[in-house]
């Protein structure tokens, strides 16, 4: 997402640089060199879930408090996402890319060796600040080594190994910290990213810099500063009882305050960062719309799953991450058929499929108890992560089939920015949402533990949950917070399910896409 003075001085200067030309040899080792880079930084995306609850012991962190793990990660990447095809034109695509490597194994030690909640919270900003880069250029270098006839089986490579992370995220990742310790959830990287970076180092050929290439600094500053502000906004809200709390107002302020230059700027300078004209395009527009509610739906969702599996059902962490990991395997299934139905199949048919497998997933959640079965979960889970698989490629080629080619690097940055906003901001929702739903419920639950309640006069009740012993209080206490709890996650799923199914009629105000020869499948994965 590039300015246009950007784009088009970039656009010069690959006309008058000759074709890259590699030795049919090297390109088995630079695919498998940035491939790595690639699995490196989609494993971070999912691979510290499930061993959230271990490092809040660890830190000393509340449930709502451990999160900023996840959406800190999360919100440096889609703010420095955008202007990652700038610092590899104006430094070189090949140095930008070591610098992000290195950059990215250096954050993952500092995580692993925190010791506080702000150390691995500052530690993981600066992974996301890294590893945003590591995906756009490693697809670019794809595009370059494979010819236009092999692109398509490039691309096909390069979406498995974005999908790898959800399903090995979870049972990796629950693994080391079960025999090892969560620690090693980073420093796994530290092999993975030596073994990139020396490929990378040997065998990608740099690109010639652009000097004159220009960032819309303002811009980009005052959208950074607004994604920045509302994410802390809300990570914090609940904590700090919300506008009650003079640094929540601030946060607000600043948030409502930079947006609004950003906007009076975007649509008043003469080559701002954002092109206001793309969102006169109603594919794009809606394709914005639902991919935010794709990053709600599944990554949130994702993060509900570990405290509900590990803190209330009670569960392993390794049992954990084995019935989390289905969910990323309907998605790579799905991936993977919904590619060969593009074009046999109107795509908004394949929408509509996916947005009621995910609805019918969150349902089906809403109905789930701490005595739900572990088949049940890992159906589930496939279900949605079906859902997810037959949203993302057709979703991808119905929003970019009616952009303009010269505007297309700048629409797939929006894109993939509103599909990190919705991630970072649904995990901040969902859990406020949590939290304050396991008070309310707490509270009206406890209303009906009187003296006079019937149930009290049971012989086994009376034994276990008497509310006249210090013992049968705190069991009883335990047992209203478990089931206060159970309806706060039936709350969250409830709301999901209720975004997915409010997605459904969008669908049929899309244009219909370009036929499979008139689109750029390269923008799909971007």
């Amino acid at each position: 997402m590039a300015s246009g003075a950007l784009a088009r001085s970039t656009a010069t200067a690959n006309e008058s640089a000759p074709a890259i030309t590699l030795p049919v040899a090297n390109r088995g080792l630079i695919t498998a060199s940035i491939i790595l880079a690639v699995v490196m930084q989609a494993l971070d995306t999912t691979i510290a879930n499930v061993a959230l609850p271990f490092i809040q012991g660890s830190v000393s962190a509340s449930a709502d408090q451990i999160n900023w793990v996840l959406t800190s990660y999360i919100t440096a990447a889609a703010i420095m996402t955008p202007p990652s095809g700038y610092f590899a034109g104006r430094f070189g695509r090949k140095r930008v890319l070591l610098v992000a490597i290195a950059g990215f194994v250096f954050a993952s030690v500092l995580c692993g060796i925190a010791q506080s909640l702000a150390e691995i919270v500052g530690f993981r900003l600066l992974q996301g600040f890294f590893g945003a880069s590591l995906v756009p250029l490693s697809q670019s270098i794809l595009l370059d080594i494979y010819s236009p006839e092999e692109r398509g089986s490039a691309m096909a490579v390069f979406g498995v190994s974005i999908m790898v992370g959800p399903v090995l995220g979870p049972v990796i990742g629950g693994w080391l910290t079960e025999n090892i310790s969560w620690r090693w959830v980073f420093y796994i990287n530290v092999g993975i990213g030596a073994v990139a970076f020396a490929g990378v180092s040997a065998f990608v050929t740099e690109t010639r810099k652009n000097l004159t290439a220009r960032l819309d600094w303002l811009g980009f500053g005052t959208l950074s500063l607004t994604i920045a502000s509302l994410q802390i906004f809300l990570d914090r809200g609940e904590q700090l009882d919300w506008f009650s709390s003079g640094e929540i107002v601030i946060e607000a302020l600043v948030c409502a305050s930079a947006f609004y230059v950003f906007v009076v700027h975007t649509f008043t300078a003469k080559e701002s960062f954002v092109k206001p004209r793309l969102f006169l395009d109603r594919n794009f527009a809606l394709g914005m719309v639902f991919i935010f509610i794709v990053g709600v739906t599944y990554l949130a969702s994702m993060a509900l799953m570990t405290p509900y599996l590990q803190t209330l059902m009670g569960y392993p962490i390794v049992t954990a991450g084995l019935v989390m990991g289905p969910r990323g395997v309907g998605t790579m299934v799905c991936m993977f058929a919904v590619g060969k139905l593009i074009g046999k199949i109107e795509t908004r048919w394949l929408l509509l499929a996916g947005l009621g497998l995910t609805a019918w997933a969150m349902w089906d959640m809403t109905a789930w108890t701490p005595d739900v079965s572990q088949g049940r979960i890992v159906v589930t889970g496939f279900l949605q992560g079906a859902g997810l698989g037959f949203l993302f490629v057709p979703l991808s080629v119905v929003t970019f089939s009616t952009i303009a080619a010269e505007y297309r690097g700048d629409a797939t940055g929006l894109y993939n920015l509103s599909r990190n906003i919705g991630s970072s901001v649904g995990i901040s929702i969902v859990t406020a949402l949590l939290s304050e739903n396991v008070q309310i419920n707490h509270a009206s639950i406890a209303a009906y533990v009187t003296p006079y309640n019937p149930m009290f006069q049971l012989p086994a009740v009376a034994r276990a949950l008497s509310p006249f012993t210090a013992t049968g209080r705190a069991a009883l206490d335990a047992v209203i917070t478990t089931q206060a709890t159970t309806i706060g996650y039936m709350d969250d799923f409830k709301l999901m399910m209720v975004m997915a199914l409010a997605a459904m009629p969008l669908v049929f105000l899309l244009r219909k896409s370009a036929k499979p020869a008139e689109v750029d499948h390269s923008a799909v994965m971007e």
